[in-house]
């Protein structure tokens, strides 16, 4: 990136299919969404990656962790794939801050991609009902908070599991998901016996703060690419809901996926996998259909 700070890249599946960039939500990293890109790799061409501080890559200073900072990286990543790997139409398929992240690109001017599929962003466009927003927002800070109380060491990955599975956030999550994200979340510590997440705490605080203020900033009007939206079931919680604005909803594409929560690429991946591919471009055909 433009301050020297290293974000991997890796590219899996069919090099020849349409090219997919996925990556993750505040805290998590890609490899936990495996279950859902896994099911990819044999039609499409996908480049996945961390946000800094994330999975794969290393911590850096608390400072650059910025949604301003994600949004210049998320071009820069952008540019990139195209060097390394080709020039060829790219599509973003993010989830939660990674899809904020994009669709605050996406309305600054020029968007980095030929389409995104943003799954439940948490964005309160011009329009959205005040009562919705202001329960997102109150959910958002409770988030906020239970990020600063999370503990950062663990003594093995099955007591993190085991923290997990206590939480109702997680209880529809496909088999094993669990153990996966402790696996892909937390490092090695330096004593060897322990484990540390891979994101710090305050650092996942830090962006969940940022992102409130974020969440209004998105100008549906000013889309650059074309933008399908796919929510968690509504009567959920946490769900994202569509702006009361008919125009927005149509500008948005809006979709979603009955009896899921926030996590729903890794509660129902071919539901989220088929909602994905009725993304239409700018000539009205479905743009992931080749």
């Amino acid at each position: 990136m433009d301050d020297g700070t290293a974000i991997l890249l890796r590219r899996y599946g069919n090099p020849d299919g349409m090219r997919i960039v996925l990556s993750h939500a505040n805290g998590l990293a890609v490899d936990c969404y495996y279950p859902f890109w896994s099911l990819l790799t044999e039609r499409f061409d996908l480049v996945v990656f961390d946000f800094r501080n994330h999975g794969w890559n290393a911590v850096g200073r608390l400072e650059s962790h910025t949604i301003q900072t994600f949004v210049s990286d998320i071009s820069q990543v952008a540019d990139h794939i195209k060097h390394f790997f080709g020039p060829k139409q790219i599509f973003g398929v993010f989830h939660s801050m990674s899809a904020q992240t994009a669709m605050l690109e996406a309305c600054s001017g020029t968007s980095s991609f030929d389409g995104l599929v943003l799954f439940d962003p948490f964005i309160c466009p011009r329009g959205c009902d005040p009562d919705h927003k202001n329960r997102l927002m109150k959910t958002m800070r409770s988030l906020v908070e239970a990020a600063r109380r999370r503990r950062s060491t663990f003594e093995s990955l099955e007591s993190f599991a085991e923290r997990m599975l206590k939480a109702p956030a997680f209880d529809l999550l496909r088999p094993g998901v669990v153990n996966l994200i402790a696996q892909t979340t937390t490092r090695p510590a330096g004593d060897g016996s322990t484990f540390v997440l891979r994101c710090p705490p305050e650092y996942e605080a830090r962006i969940g703060e940022q992102g409130c203020r974020f969440a209004s900033s998105v100008d549906v009007e000013a889309l650059s690419c074309p933008v399908k939206v796919i929510g968690s079931d509504p009567v959920m919680l946490h769900s994202y809901m569509p702006t009361v604005d008919l125009g927005e909803i149509l500008a948005l594409d809006y979709d979603f996926v009955p009896d899921t929560t926030h996590f729903l690429q890794l509660e129902q991946p071919e539901a989220c996998i088929s909602a994905m591919l009725k993304l239409k471009g700018n000539d009205g055909k479905l743009a992931l259909a080749a």
